[in-house]
């Protein structure tokens, strides 16, 4: 993928750069909770500030639908942004206009800026022309950094990138990286770990992926419908027993691409989804019909480690059981924690994210070792579903 990064920036000083950042952050009382999405992007911001540029930040928050709606205004944000960044960061009360262009005019170089949520005009979700207009022209240079909106052609992620020279920020450069590194020209053998609640929400990721990697290994309730899909009797286990088609044909087309499908060898199963749950560990063929599979046993455990082992490049998305409660954690965990020391061994080069994913690394303690963590969500999953991104296509060139 050819796209320009911040590398071929020079003679900044004075120039006006858009920066679109994610700064959709977790709000409590007009305080952020999590400053995870914020510390992402103070790299590009830094770099930017520290060349003279006036850094002007572009970033949404909630879903306002075009109206300004008081609660989804970024003002909180900007505190929370020049805490983290160790400089002060001016506010516009608007992302267009005489607001935006005198806020922009009154930045010292080097002087950073937030203008207000793109989402109050109905012009930023449905990518209109004359509102990129308005933004291209607070603008003498567009940097995208937000790759976590890149799955959507909005007017602040594509449709401004046609009217300004356009470049990847330092986040989102490091995120293209990596997904090449992982699914584009990966060091083999590849493998995917693909774990959840439903195959229904990740058919085409499934569909896609077994046309990519070598090995494929299914866990959490994903599993369920697979396993019955070969006839495995999961009693009252969370299962789509109306996708077993939809299994099978992915499991056909997974051998028709030489791609090896793990399933789980045996399970742990429980009467009751709750903390401490009574539970045993049983075959496949001996799962009670009253019971619940919530997570895999050791001899899966064993596999999926021996699957990692075997591996170069790894791509993981969604937990292996029931990870929020445990003892339903211990699949997962391993697992991650394995993963994490063959990629510090330098065995492994390991590319992970999706919502559960992240938050089921940082339960495992892993997600610091491995290789990159995506904390994207969506665009992540439509990249790893083989989907063009409109906010990188639009970096192209």
């Amino acid at each position: 993928m050819a796209f320009k990064t911040l590398d071929d920036l020079s003679d900044l000083a004075g120039k006006r750069v858009l920066v679109r950042v994610d700064l959709n952050v977790p709000m409590d009382g007009g305080r952020v909770t999590d400053t995870t999405r914020i510390e992402r992007v103070l790299p590009t911001i830094r770099e930017l500030s520290e060349k003279g540029a006036k850094v002007v930040l572009l970033a949404h928050f909630g879903r306002p639908k075009g109206e300004r709606v008081a609660e989804m205004s970024l003002a909180p944000v900007a505190p929370a942004v020049a805490d983290l960044l160790g400089k002060p960061v001016a506010f516009a009360n608007d992302c267009i206009g005489p607001a935006a262009a005198d806020a922009i005019a009154a930045l010292p170089d080097g002087g950073v800026l937030l203008l207000e949520n793109t989402r109050y005009h109905k012009g930023e979700e449905k990518n209109d022309p004359e509102f990129a207009k308005a933004l291209a022209a607070n603008g003498d240079i567009y940097v995208n950094d937000a790759f976590s909106a890149a799955h959507r052609a909005h007017g602040s992620t594509e449709g401004i990138a046609k009217l300004l020279p356009a470049y990847a920020g330092r986040t989102m450069q490091a995120e293209l990286e990596a997904l090449g590194s992982a699914l584009g020209e990966p060091v083999r053998p590849v493998l995917a770990v693909v774990g959840g609640a439903k195959v229904s929400s990740k058919i085409d990721l499934l569909e896609n992926l077994v046309s990519k990697v070598d090995m494929l290994v299914i866990g959490g309730g994903m599993a369920n419908t697979f396993l019955a899909a070969k006839g495995v009797d999961v009693g009252k286990s969370l299962c789509e027993h109306d996708l077993a088609d939809t299994a099978r044909k992915i499991m056909v087309a997974a051998e028709a691409a030489n791609c090896e499908i793990v399933l789980p060898d045996d399970a742990i199963v429980a009467k009751e989804f709750k903390a401490g749950a009574d539970n045993e560990t049983v075959s496949l063929d001996a799962i009670p019909a009253d019971g619940m599979i919530l997570d895999v046993g050791k001899a899966s455990i064993t596999t999926v480690k021996s699957k990692i082992d075997a591996a170069r490049t790894l791509v993981w998305n969604g937990p292996l059981g029931a990870f929020e409660i445990a003892p339903f954690d211990i699949a997962t965990v391993a697992a991650a924690q394995h993963a994490a020391e063959n990629t510090k061994a330098g065995k492994l080069n390991s590319v992970a994210g999706g919502g559960d994913t992240v938050a089921a690394l940082n339960h495992a303690g892993a997600a610091d070792s491995f290789s990159y963590v995506s904390t994207a969500g969506g665009a992540f999953l439509e990249w790893l579903e083989g989907k063009e991104l409109p906010g990188v296509k639009a970096l192209e060139g």
